[in-house]
């Protein structure tokens, strides 16, 4: 089954993102937001980001022309009553998506895909929300949706199949890669990524290293930014919310979200948005820090770290979960490492699948 027409309910950053990845592929597509002011910063997301690639002769301005023309912008969910696909992409809340969700079952044809670009809720209790969890799905893109070459499209087990394999083909003919996985918390390169974010803090916490140290200690082999600057630069906030999410479906102590990383949230201090998280910037939105001192690698703090982060790798392929491709897909593609988890056993000599 192929698209016809499909919806994007929210145009944040993300979700504007992904009507522009949509129209760029020639799918026309309709933008929902909650209200006026809103739907018209959406508008401008997607009319900023097509400028910038103008200006880049990247683009031509007729090619722009047809692409915003692509996209149809409305505050009416009944804009989407049409649509084959609608992809939801609000906030990371579940209230929020549940009531997304609840609406959309009543104003979109029977026939209808609905997906969900979570990051790391569950797709099956977002499902629950609709008298149609057959037709829920998720596709989570990385931000920004233009540029990255990842999407994780999720199948709970009430899924129907051919509506997985179309979302899937959709993906890959809008050039993007995508990796097609079961519903679990964090799903592939979130659930790798926070069992390694997630520890940095809680060693930081414990005082055994500092800031500068633990960031110093995985630049050095490598990996394109510190944990604790990448905490920062994604928000403390989402951060926490993530690690709730993963934590809630692990039980693992691990997972738990250190202390000190829910008092920097307590206390509003959400990283670079803010001006202040793990570490303090010269200004809100900036990536230069106040004061900034230059760390010291350890070994033993990369391989605290790095070590376990492999092993989730590992046990996610061996259980099934993914397969070896998929898990060196999704942290090169989707969170920037040089070299995938699977690949990095391979050349350690500890993975002989």
């Amino acid at each position: 089954m192929g698209f016809r027409k499909v919806g994007v309910v929210g145009l944040g950053t993300m979700g504007a993102g992904i009507a522009e990845v949509l129209a760029r592929g020639g799918v026309e597509t309709v933008g929902v937001e909650i209200n006026d002011a809103a739907l018209e910063r959406g508008r401008g997301n997607i009319e900023a980001s097509t400028g910038r690639a103008v200006k880049r002769g990247r683009l031509s301005e007729e090619a722009q022309a047809e692409i915003l023309g692509r996209v149809v912008f409305s505050t009416d969910f009944a804009a989407l009553s049409d649509c084959d696909l609608v992809i939801e992409a609000v906030p990371e809340r579940i209230d929020l998506k549940e009531k997304v969700f609840a609406e959309l079952d009543k104003v979109c044809g029977p026939d209808a895909v609905l997906a969900t670009n979570t990051s790391s809720l569950s797709v099956t209790e977002i499902a629950a929300a609709t008298t149609r969890p057959d037709s829920i799905v998720g596709v989570h893109f990385f931000n920004p949706a233009p540029v990255m070459k990842l999407v994780e499209v999720i199948g709970t087990e009430r899924s129907r199949p051919e509506f997985v394999s179309a979302v899937t083909e959709l993906v890959r003919d809008l050039g993007k890669t995508p990796v097609t996985i079961g519903d679990r918390a964090g799903f592939v390169a979130n659930r790798l990524l926070f069992g390694y974010l997630g520890p940095a803090a809680r060693l930081l916490e414990s005082g055994e290293a500092g800031k500068e140290d633990i960031d110093a200690s995985m630049t050095a082999i490598g990996l394109p930014m510190g944990p604790l600057t990448l905490m920062d630069l994604i928000g403390l906030d989402t951060c926490l919310e993530v690690l709730e999410a993963i934590h809630r479906d692990s039980g693992e102590a691990r997972h738990e979200p250190a202390a000190l990383l829910r008092s920097l949230v307590a206390e509003g201090a959400l990283g670079r948005k803010t001006g202040r998280g793990f570490y303090t910037y010269e200004k809100v939105g900036s990536g230069s820090v106040v004061n900034a001192v230059e760390g010291k690698a350890s070994a033993e703090v990369s391989e605290r770290l790095y070590g376990p982060y492999l092993q989730d790798a590992a046990e996610m392929v061996r259980s099934g979960y993914c397969d070896a491709d998929s898990a060196d897909a999704a942290m090169t593609l989707g969170c920037g490492f040089p070299v995938g988890p699977i690949t990095e056993l391979r050349n350690r000599g500890q993975w002989e699948q």
